[in-house]
Protein backbone atom coordinates (compact mmCIF):
# COMPACT_ATOMS: atom_id res chain seq x y z
CA UNK A 1 0.00 0.00 0.00
CA UNK A 2 0.97 3.59 -0.57
CA UNK A 3 2.53 5.69 2.35
CA UNK A 4 -0.37 8.34 3.97
CA UNK A 5 0.50 11.18 2.25
CA UNK A 6 0.39 14.73 3.33
CA UNK A 7 -2.92 16.42 3.48
CA UNK A 8 -1.24 19.27 1.34
CA UNK A 9 1.23 19.81 -1.01
CA UNK A 10 3.97 22.52 -0.13
CA UNK A 11 5.72 24.80 -2.70
CA UNK A 12 9.15 24.29 -3.55
CA UNK A 13 11.68 25.30 -1.91
CA UNK A 14 15.41 26.55 -2.80
CA UNK A 15 19.26 25.90 -0.94
CA UNK A 16 22.16 28.04 -2.08
CA UNK A 17 25.23 26.60 -0.48
CA UNK A 18 28.27 29.30 -1.01
CA UNK A 19 30.95 26.82 -0.60
CA UNK A 20 34.48 27.37 -0.37
CA UNK A 21 35.21 25.72 -3.50
CA UNK A 22 31.99 26.02 -5.75
CA UNK A 23 28.58 27.16 -5.44
CA UNK A 24 24.98 25.22 -5.86
CA UNK A 25 21.83 26.06 -5.79
CA UNK A 26 18.94 23.22 -5.38
CA UNK A 27 15.23 23.32 -5.99
CA UNK A 28 13.36 20.53 -4.18
CA UNK A 29 9.73 20.07 -3.40
CA UNK A 30 7.71 17.60 -0.95
CA UNK A 31 5.46 15.69 -3.44
CA UNK A 32 2.82 13.95 -2.29
CA UNK A 33 4.22 10.92 -1.58
CA UNK A 34 6.38 12.34 1.06
CA UNK A 35 9.41 12.00 -1.30
CA UNK A 36 11.94 14.59 -1.69
CA UNK A 37 12.67 15.38 -5.06
CA UNK A 38 15.34 17.32 -6.75
CA UNK A 39 13.07 19.86 -9.36
CA UNK A 40 16.46 21.71 -10.81
CA UNK A 41 20.01 22.72 -9.97
CA UNK A 42 23.29 24.43 -10.97
CA UNK A 43 26.34 24.90 -9.79
CA UNK A 44 29.29 27.20 -10.25
CA UNK A 45 33.18 27.52 -9.74
CA UNK A 46 34.27 30.34 -6.84
CA UNK A 47 37.50 28.97 -5.98
CA UNK A 48 37.01 31.21 -2.25
CA UNK A 49 38.96 29.64 -0.23
CA UNK A 50 42.37 30.02 -2.22
CA UNK A 51 41.67 34.28 -1.29
CA UNK A 52 41.39 33.44 2.07
CA UNK A 53 44.41 31.07 2.87
CA UNK A 54 46.31 33.45 1.05
CA UNK A 55 45.20 36.85 2.42
CA UNK A 56 42.55 36.00 5.36
CA UNK A 57 40.03 38.38 2.97
CA UNK A 58 37.51 37.65 -0.18
CA UNK A 59 39.54 39.28 -3.10
CA UNK A 60 36.71 41.83 -4.86
CA UNK A 61 37.57 39.65 -7.79
CA UNK A 62 35.95 36.20 -5.99
CA UNK A 63 33.09 38.61 -4.58
CA UNK A 64 32.21 39.99 -8.03
CA UNK A 65 32.24 35.87 -9.09
CA UNK A 66 30.32 35.03 -6.01
CA UNK A 67 27.64 37.90 -6.88
CA UNK A 68 26.89 37.27 -10.51
CA UNK A 69 26.38 33.23 -9.40
CA UNK A 70 24.03 34.16 -7.10
CA UNK A 71 22.13 36.28 -10.00
CA UNK A 72 22.06 33.29 -11.40
CA UNK A 73 21.27 31.21 -8.71
CA UNK A 74 18.53 33.17 -7.58
CA UNK A 75 16.98 33.23 -11.47
CA UNK A 76 16.88 29.52 -11.47
CA UNK A 77 15.12 29.18 -7.87
CA UNK A 78 12.23 32.03 -9.05
CA UNK A 79 11.90 29.79 -12.80
CA UNK A 80 11.17 26.54 -10.75
CA UNK A 81 8.69 28.23 -8.75
CA UNK A 82 10.37 27.93 -5.43
CA UNK A 83 8.52 30.36 -2.82
CA UNK A 84 11.50 30.17 -0.11
CA UNK A 85 14.84 30.45 -0.37
CA UNK A 86 17.51 29.75 2.37
CA UNK A 87 21.15 30.74 1.24
CA UNK A 88 24.02 29.23 3.94
CA UNK A 89 27.90 29.76 3.54
CA UNK A 90 30.29 27.54 5.29
CA UNK A 91 34.55 27.12 5.59
CA UNK A 92 36.14 29.96 3.45
CA UNK A 93 33.17 32.51 4.69
CA UNK A 94 33.44 31.37 7.72
CA UNK A 95 37.07 31.79 7.32
CA UNK A 96 37.08 34.93 5.59
CA UNK A 97 37.78 38.34 8.06
CA UNK A 98 35.38 40.33 5.44
CA UNK A 99 33.09 37.51 5.24
CA UNK A 100 30.52 39.27 7.82
CA UNK A 101 30.61 42.55 5.05
CA UNK A 102 30.14 40.88 2.27
CA UNK A 103 27.24 39.02 3.82
CA UNK A 104 25.91 42.72 4.16
CA UNK A 105 26.54 43.43 0.44
CA UNK A 106 24.64 40.18 -0.99
CA UNK A 107 21.80 41.25 1.11
CA UNK A 108 21.76 45.10 0.20
CA UNK A 109 22.23 44.42 -3.42
CA UNK A 110 20.48 40.99 -4.54
CA UNK A 111 17.65 41.20 -1.74
CA UNK A 112 19.49 37.05 -0.85
CA UNK A 113 20.09 36.78 3.08
CA UNK A 114 23.32 34.52 3.23
CA UNK A 115 24.03 32.74 6.97
CA UNK A 116 27.03 31.70 7.64
CA UNK A 117 27.01 28.04 9.90
CA UNK A 118 29.80 26.73 11.51
CA UNK A 119 31.08 23.22 11.33
CA UNK A 120 28.49 21.45 13.73
CA UNK A 121 25.67 23.29 11.74
CA UNK A 122 27.31 22.09 8.37
CA UNK A 123 27.99 18.55 10.07
CA UNK A 124 24.33 18.39 11.14
CA UNK A 125 22.64 19.20 7.58
CA UNK A 126 25.51 16.85 5.42
CA UNK A 127 23.91 14.06 7.76
CA UNK A 128 20.55 14.29 7.50
CA UNK A 129 20.97 15.04 3.78
CA UNK A 130 23.23 12.05 3.44
CA UNK A 131 22.40 9.41 5.64
CA UNK A 132 18.31 9.80 5.17
CA UNK A 133 18.16 8.13 1.72
CA UNK A 134 20.82 5.46 2.15
CA UNK A 135 19.74 1.90 3.48
CA UNK A 136 22.34 2.28 6.36
CA UNK A 137 22.17 2.17 10.47
CA UNK A 138 25.62 3.34 12.04
CA UNK A 139 28.69 5.05 11.26
CA UNK A 140 31.01 7.40 10.33
CA UNK A 141 30.32 10.17 7.50
CA UNK A 142 32.92 12.17 5.99
CA UNK A 143 31.78 15.53 3.55
CA UNK A 144 34.80 16.75 1.86
CA UNK A 145 34.39 19.95 0.66
CA UNK A 146 36.77 22.48 -0.61
CA UNK A 147 37.98 23.80 2.92
CA UNK A 148 36.60 21.81 5.25
CA UNK A 149 35.57 18.56 6.08
CA UNK A 150 33.19 17.23 8.34
CA UNK A 151 32.79 14.29 10.46
CA UNK A 152 30.08 12.44 11.97
CA UNK A 153 29.54 9.40 14.32
CA UNK A 154 25.66 7.87 13.84
CA UNK A 155 23.82 5.31 15.44
CA UNK A 156 20.50 3.47 14.38
CA UNK A 157 20.24 7.04 11.96
CA UNK A 158 20.31 8.87 14.68
CA UNK A 159 23.20 11.45 14.90
CA UNK A 160 26.02 11.21 17.79
CA UNK A 161 28.81 14.09 17.35
CA UNK A 162 30.21 15.95 14.61
CA UNK A 163 33.92 16.89 14.47
CA UNK A 164 34.69 19.65 11.97
CA UNK A 165 38.35 19.89 10.45
CA UNK A 166 40.03 22.05 8.07
CA UNK A 167 40.85 19.24 5.90
CA UNK A 168 39.28 20.58 2.45
CA UNK A 169 40.17 19.43 -0.86
CA UNK A 170 40.67 22.76 -2.58
CA UNK A 171 43.37 23.73 0.78
CA UNK A 172 44.99 20.85 1.36
CA UNK A 173 45.79 20.77 -3.00
CA UNK A 174 46.78 24.74 -2.49
CA UNK A 175 48.70 24.41 0.38
CA UNK A 176 51.06 21.14 0.09
CA UNK A 177 51.23 20.23 -3.51
CA UNK A 178 52.91 23.45 -4.85
CA UNK A 179 54.71 21.65 -7.99
CA UNK A 180 53.05 20.43 -11.03
CA UNK A 181 52.56 17.36 -10.88
CA UNK A 182 53.14 16.99 -6.84
CA UNK A 183 56.21 15.32 -5.70
CA UNK A 184 55.96 12.19 -3.59
CA UNK A 185 57.43 14.32 -0.85
CA UNK A 186 54.64 16.66 -0.87
CA UNK A 187 52.30 14.09 -0.88
CA UNK A 188 54.00 12.61 2.00
CA UNK A 189 53.30 15.50 3.52
CA UNK A 190 49.45 15.47 3.26
CA UNK A 191 49.25 12.24 4.31
CA UNK A 192 51.16 13.14 7.77
CA UNK A 193 48.94 16.69 8.28
CA UNK A 194 45.77 14.70 7.85
CA UNK A 195 46.67 11.78 10.03
CA UNK A 196 48.09 13.86 12.59
CA UNK A 197 44.39 16.26 12.66
CA UNK A 198 42.48 13.17 12.41
CA UNK A 199 44.38 11.46 15.23
CA UNK A 200 44.29 14.78 17.66
CA UNK A 201 40.07 15.30 16.95
CA UNK A 202 40.44 11.53 17.94
CA UNK A 203 38.49 10.46 14.94
CA UNK A 204 37.61 6.47 15.35
CA UNK A 205 38.26 3.83 14.10
CA UNK A 206 35.10 1.97 12.54
CA UNK A 207 33.07 -0.20 14.97
CA UNK A 208 31.11 -3.69 14.29
CA UNK A 209 28.81 -3.43 11.55
CA UNK A 210 29.53 0.20 11.07
CA UNK A 211 29.64 1.61 7.81
CA UNK A 212 31.66 4.74 6.34
CA UNK A 213 29.65 7.16 3.88
CA UNK A 214 31.35 9.82 2.20
CA UNK A 215 29.72 12.63 0.25
CA UNK A 216 30.95 16.16 -1.39
CA UNK A 217 31.93 16.92 -5.03
CA UNK A 218 35.63 15.36 -4.55
CA UNK A 219 34.30 11.66 -3.54
CA UNK A 220 31.50 12.12 -6.71
CA UNK A 221 34.08 12.74 -9.05
CA UNK A 222 36.14 9.95 -7.11
CA UNK A 223 33.06 7.17 -7.74
CA UNK A 224 32.13 8.57 -11.50
CA UNK A 225 36.39 8.12 -12.88
CA UNK A 226 35.95 4.36 -10.42
CA UNK A 227 32.89 3.93 -12.08
CA UNK A 228 33.44 4.75 -16.08
CA UNK A 229 36.48 2.75 -15.97
CA UNK A 230 34.57 -0.10 -14.87
CA UNK A 231 31.60 -0.18 -17.45
CA UNK A 232 29.31 0.09 -14.40
CA UNK A 233 25.57 -0.83 -15.06
CA UNK A 234 23.87 1.96 -12.62
CA UNK A 235 24.36 5.71 -14.07
CA UNK A 236 23.57 6.88 -10.04
CA UNK A 237 26.31 7.43 -8.01
CA UNK A 238 24.01 7.58 -4.45
CA UNK A 239 24.93 4.68 -3.13
CA UNK A 240 28.02 3.52 -5.13
CA UNK A 241 30.52 1.23 -3.48
CA UNK A 242 34.08 3.05 -3.77
CA UNK A 243 36.97 0.50 -2.49
CA UNK A 244 39.92 1.24 -0.23
CA UNK A 245 41.58 -0.89 -3.13
CA UNK A 246 40.26 1.30 -5.99
CA UNK A 247 40.79 4.65 -3.97
CA UNK A 248 44.57 3.52 -4.44
CA UNK A 249 44.96 2.98 -8.16
CA UNK A 250 42.95 6.20 -8.92
CA UNK A 251 45.24 7.97 -7.01
CA UNK A 252 48.47 5.86 -7.98
CA UNK A 253 47.07 7.09 -11.67
CA UNK A 254 46.37 10.76 -11.07
CA UNK A 255 49.32 11.48 -8.86
CA UNK A 256 51.81 11.30 -11.22
CA UNK A 257 49.92 13.56 -14.03
CA UNK A 258 49.79 17.06 -14.97
CA UNK A 259 46.85 19.40 -14.10
CA UNK A 260 46.18 19.95 -17.82
CA UNK A 261 46.17 16.13 -18.71
CA UNK A 262 43.84 15.51 -15.61
CA UNK A 263 41.31 17.09 -17.76
CA UNK A 264 41.02 14.08 -20.00
CA UNK A 265 40.40 11.52 -17.22
CA UNK A 266 37.14 10.54 -18.11
CA UNK A 267 34.45 11.21 -14.85
CA UNK A 268 36.37 14.33 -13.51
CA UNK A 269 34.77 17.73 -14.07
CA UNK A 270 37.29 19.87 -15.59
CA UNK A 271 36.96 22.22 -12.37
CA UNK A 272 37.92 19.97 -9.85
CA UNK A 273 41.37 19.46 -11.70
CA UNK A 274 43.38 21.30 -9.61
CA UNK A 275 41.98 20.24 -6.64
CA UNK A 276 41.52 16.38 -6.91
CA UNK A 277 45.01 14.83 -5.99
CA UNK A 278 44.62 16.76 -2.46
CA UNK A 279 41.19 15.53 -2.17
CA UNK A 280 41.84 12.03 -2.99
CA UNK A 281 44.76 11.81 -0.77
CA UNK A 282 43.06 12.96 2.32
CA UNK A 283 39.94 10.22 1.38
CA UNK A 284 42.47 7.32 1.37
CA UNK A 285 44.63 8.79 4.24
CA UNK A 286 41.19 9.03 6.19
CA UNK A 287 39.76 5.38 5.15
CA UNK A 288 42.85 4.08 6.34
CA UNK A 289 42.68 5.78 9.57
CA UNK A 290 39.37 4.45 10.36
CA UNK A 291 39.91 0.78 8.98
CA UNK A 292 37.44 1.17 6.21
CA UNK A 293 37.60 -1.18 3.03
CA UNK A 294 34.72 0.46 1.20
CA UNK A 295 32.74 3.82 1.49
CA UNK A 296 29.51 4.16 0.67
CA UNK A 297 29.10 7.31 -1.75
CA UNK A 298 25.83 9.68 -0.97
CA UNK A 299 24.40 11.72 -3.79
CA UNK A 300 23.15 14.12 -0.84
CA UNK A 301 24.43 16.17 1.43
CA UNK A 302 24.33 19.81 3.38
CA UNK A 303 21.61 20.97 0.81
CA UNK A 304 19.29 18.40 1.09
CA UNK A 305 19.57 18.51 5.07
CA UNK A 306 18.23 22.41 4.99
CA UNK A 307 15.71 21.16 3.01
CA UNK A 308 14.54 18.55 5.23
CA UNK A 309 14.32 20.78 7.93
CA UNK A 310 12.45 23.58 5.76
CA UNK A 311 10.00 21.22 4.66
CA UNK A 312 9.64 19.80 8.26
CA UNK A 313 10.91 15.94 7.22
CA UNK A 314 12.46 13.83 9.52
CA UNK A 315 15.44 11.43 8.71
CA UNK A 316 13.06 8.63 8.04
CA UNK A 317 13.36 4.73 8.66
CA UNK A 318 14.95 3.02 5.38
CA UNK A 319 11.79 1.28 4.22
CA UNK A 320 9.78 4.54 4.65
CA UNK A 321 11.95 6.33 2.18
CA UNK A 322 12.06 3.51 -0.20
CA UNK A 323 8.44 3.38 -0.19
CA UNK A 324 7.99 6.49 -0.52
CA UNK A 325 10.04 6.39 -3.36
CA UNK A 326 8.49 3.72 -5.38
CA UNK A 327 5.47 5.73 -4.71
CA UNK A 328 6.86 9.27 -5.80
CA UNK A 329 8.10 7.06 -8.89
CA UNK A 330 4.69 5.60 -10.38
CA UNK A 331 3.24 8.28 -9.62
CA UNK A 332 4.94 10.00 -12.31
CA UNK A 333 3.55 7.63 -15.07
CA UNK A 334 -0.45 7.70 -16.57
CA UNK A 335 -0.22 4.57 -17.96
CA UNK A 336 0.45 2.96 -14.09
CA UNK A 337 -2.81 1.92 -12.21
CA UNK A 338 -2.88 0.59 -8.63
CA UNK A 339 -5.25 -1.62 -9.15
CA UNK A 340 -3.52 -3.30 -12.13
CA UNK A 341 -0.20 -3.50 -9.89
CA UNK A 342 -1.71 -4.82 -6.58
CA UNK A 343 -3.12 -7.41 -8.40
CA UNK A 344 -0.11 -8.37 -10.35
CA UNK A 345 1.72 -8.20 -7.18
CA UNK A 346 -0.70 -10.49 -5.52
CA UNK A 347 -0.71 -13.37 -8.23
CA UNK A 348 3.42 -13.14 -8.47
CA UNK A 349 3.41 -13.81 -4.46
CA UNK A 350 0.96 -16.41 -4.26
CA UNK A 351 2.91 -18.52 -7.40
CA UNK A 352 6.35 -17.61 -5.84
CA UNK A 353 5.15 -18.98 -2.15
CA UNK A 354 4.93 -22.03 -3.34
CA UNK A 355 6.92 -22.35 -6.29
CA UNK A 356 10.22 -21.04 -4.14
CA UNK A 357 9.44 -21.80 -0.90
CA UNK A 358 13.01 -21.27 0.38
CA UNK A 359 13.39 -18.21 -1.61
CA UNK A 360 16.37 -15.40 -0.72
CA UNK A 361 14.41 -12.69 1.17
CA UNK A 362 16.19 -10.02 -1.57
CA UNK A 363 15.24 -12.11 -4.55
CA UNK A 364 11.25 -12.55 -2.89
CA UNK A 365 11.62 -8.53 -2.34
CA UNK A 366 13.17 -7.84 -5.98
CA UNK A 367 9.88 -9.67 -7.55
CA UNK A 368 7.50 -7.81 -5.69
CA UNK A 369 9.47 -4.07 -6.67
CA UNK A 370 9.31 -5.55 -10.31
CA UNK A 371 5.35 -6.45 -10.28
CA UNK A 372 4.49 -2.99 -8.69
CA UNK A 373 6.73 -0.74 -11.14
CA UNK A 374 6.56 -2.47 -14.42
CA UNK A 375 3.23 -0.60 -16.07
CA UNK A 376 5.54 2.34 -16.00
CA UNK A 377 6.20 0.96 -19.45
CA UNK A 378 3.12 0.82 -20.61
CA UNK A 379 3.34 4.89 -21.08
CA UNK A 380 6.52 4.84 -23.00
CA UNK A 381 5.84 2.02 -25.42
CA UNK A 382 3.83 -1.03 -24.49
CA UNK A 383 6.33 -3.50 -26.42
CA UNK A 384 9.39 -2.24 -25.23
CA UNK A 385 8.17 -1.53 -21.86
CA UNK A 386 10.65 -3.96 -19.74
CA UNK A 387 13.46 -2.19 -21.05
CA UNK A 388 12.06 1.16 -20.65
CA UNK A 389 11.68 0.22 -16.92
CA UNK A 390 14.53 -1.57 -16.19
CA UNK A 391 16.90 1.83 -17.78
CA UNK A 392 14.39 3.73 -15.64
CA UNK A 393 14.95 1.98 -12.45
CA UNK A 394 19.05 2.03 -13.05
CA UNK A 395 19.04 5.89 -13.69
CA UNK A 396 16.36 7.50 -11.18
CA UNK A 397 17.31 8.61 -8.04
CA UNK A 398 15.62 5.55 -6.01
CA UNK A 399 16.37 6.52 -2.15
CA UNK A 400 16.82 3.85 0.48
CA UNK A 401 17.76 1.35 -2.42
CA UNK A 402 21.54 -0.05 -2.68
CA UNK A 403 22.70 -0.86 -5.91
CA UNK A 404 22.16 -4.90 -5.81
CA UNK A 405 18.58 -4.34 -4.95
CA UNK A 406 18.35 -1.83 -8.05
CA UNK A 407 20.12 -4.55 -10.06
CA UNK A 408 18.15 -7.10 -8.75
CA UNK A 409 14.89 -5.63 -9.63
CA UNK A 410 16.26 -4.27 -13.02
CA UNK A 411 17.34 -7.88 -14.09
CA UNK A 412 14.33 -9.17 -13.35
CA UNK A 413 12.13 -6.96 -15.25
CA UNK A 414 14.39 -7.43 -18.33
CA UNK A 415 14.77 -10.94 -18.21
CA UNK A 416 10.58 -11.35 -18.04
CA UNK A 417 10.25 -9.68 -21.38
CA UNK A 418 12.74 -10.88 -22.80
CA UNK A 419 13.83 -14.69 -21.68
CA UNK A 420 17.92 -14.24 -23.87
CA UNK A 421 18.56 -11.08 -21.97
CA UNK A 422 21.96 -10.91 -19.93
CA UNK A 423 21.91 -10.39 -16.53
CA UNK A 424 25.51 -10.81 -16.56
CA UNK A 425 26.17 -6.72 -17.75
CA UNK A 426 25.13 -6.32 -13.88
CA UNK A 427 28.87 -7.85 -12.97
CA UNK A 428 28.75 -8.49 -9.12
CA UNK A 429 25.82 -7.09 -8.01
CA UNK A 430 24.08 -10.21 -8.86
CA UNK A 431 25.76 -13.47 -7.80
CA UNK A 432 25.60 -16.72 -9.70
CA UNK A 433 23.38 -17.90 -6.47
CA UNK A 434 20.98 -14.90 -6.96
CA UNK A 435 21.14 -15.17 -10.96
CA UNK A 436 19.49 -19.01 -10.81
CA UNK A 437 16.89 -17.96 -8.51
CA UNK A 438 15.96 -14.49 -10.14
CA UNK A 439 15.18 -15.92 -14.15
CA UNK A 440 12.96 -18.24 -12.36
CA UNK A 441 11.29 -14.94 -10.51
CA UNK A 442 11.50 -12.88 -14.04
CA UNK A 443 9.04 -16.52 -15.49
CA UNK A 444 7.10 -16.06 -12.65
CA UNK A 445 6.34 -11.79 -13.04
CA UNK A 446 5.41 -12.78 -16.78
CA UNK A 447 3.24 -15.61 -15.78
CA UNK A 448 1.74 -13.19 -13.32
CA UNK A 449 1.49 -10.35 -15.72
CA UNK A 450 -0.17 -11.99 -18.74
CA UNK A 451 -2.54 -13.59 -16.08
CA UNK A 452 -3.61 -10.16 -14.44
CA UNK A 453 -4.11 -9.26 -18.09
CA UNK A 454 -6.70 -11.54 -18.73
CA UNK A 455 -9.18 -11.23 -15.86
CA UNK A 456 -12.12 -8.42 -15.55
CA UNK A 457 -10.62 -5.13 -14.10
CA UNK A 458 -10.54 -4.29 -10.31
CA UNK A 459 -11.88 -7.47 -8.85
CA UNK A 460 -9.29 -9.74 -6.85
CA UNK A 461 -7.54 -12.58 -8.18
CA UNK A 462 -7.66 -15.97 -6.06
CA UNK A 463 -5.00 -18.21 -7.65
CA UNK A 464 -4.25 -22.01 -6.04
CA UNK A 465 -0.75 -23.42 -7.38
CA UNK A 466 -0.41 -27.35 -7.02
CA UNK A 467 2.94 -29.11 -7.56
CA UNK A 468 3.19 -32.71 -8.23
CA UNK A 469 4.84 -33.85 -11.81
CA UNK A 470 3.41 -30.84 -13.41
CA UNK A 471 2.70 -27.71 -12.23
CA UNK A 472 -1.21 -26.75 -12.18
CA UNK A 473 -2.11 -22.99 -11.79
CA UNK A 474 -6.07 -22.59 -10.89
CA UNK A 475 -7.48 -18.83 -11.51
CA UNK A 476 -11.19 -18.76 -11.67
CA UNK A 477 -11.40 -15.05 -12.83
CA UNK A 478 -8.77 -15.34 -15.40
CA UNK A 479 -11.45 -15.97 -18.85
CA UNK A 480 -9.02 -17.62 -21.30
CA UNK A 481 -5.84 -18.88 -21.31
CA UNK A 482 -3.92 -19.86 -24.63
CA UNK A 483 -0.69 -22.10 -24.48
CA UNK A 484 2.58 -20.05 -25.86
CA UNK A 485 6.24 -19.70 -25.29
CA UNK A 486 6.11 -18.65 -21.81
CA UNK A 487 5.05 -23.04 -21.01
CA UNK A 488 8.02 -23.40 -22.96
CA UNK A 489 10.12 -21.30 -20.57
CA UNK A 490 8.11 -22.23 -16.92
CA UNK A 491 9.11 -25.87 -17.96
CA UNK A 492 12.63 -24.85 -18.70
CA UNK A 493 12.91 -22.83 -14.88
CA UNK A 494 11.24 -25.04 -13.04
CA UNK A 495 11.39 -28.75 -15.00
CA UNK A 496 7.89 -29.30 -14.48
CA UNK A 497 5.44 -28.46 -17.53
CA UNK A 498 2.54 -26.06 -16.47
CA UNK A 499 -0.99 -26.49 -16.75
CA UNK A 500 -3.06 -23.40 -16.45
CA UNK A 501 -6.61 -23.98 -15.12
CA UNK A 502 -9.39 -21.07 -16.27
CA UNK A 503 -12.80 -20.31 -14.59
CA UNK A 504 -14.42 -20.61 -18.04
Amino acid sequence: MPPVRPNHHPPPVAVIDIGSNSGRVVVLEQDRTGHLRLLTGTRAPLRLVRDVDEQQSLSEESMARTMEALRDFHAIAAGAGAKRIVAVATAAMRDARNGPLFMDRIRRELGIRVEIIDGQEEGRYGFAGAVRGLPVASGLLFDLGGGSMQVSHFSNRRLDRVTSLPLGALRLSETFLISDPPRAKQIRRLQKHVSKLLSKARVPALGRREQLLGTGGTLRNLAKIDRNARRYPITRLHGYELSLKRLRDIVADITPMRQKNRDEISGLSAERADSIVGGAVAIQTFMEHVGASTILVSGQGVREGIALRMLKMAVAATKDVKEASLVSLVSRFDGWKLDAAARRRSVAAALWRVLEPQADPKVTEALDHSARVLDIGRSLDFVARHELVANILLSTELNGFTHEELALVAALVRRAGDRHADTKVFGTLITDTDRAQLHRAAVVLALADEIEARCPHRRPIAVACRVDRKVTISVPLLLSWRASDLGQRFERAFGKPLIVVTGA
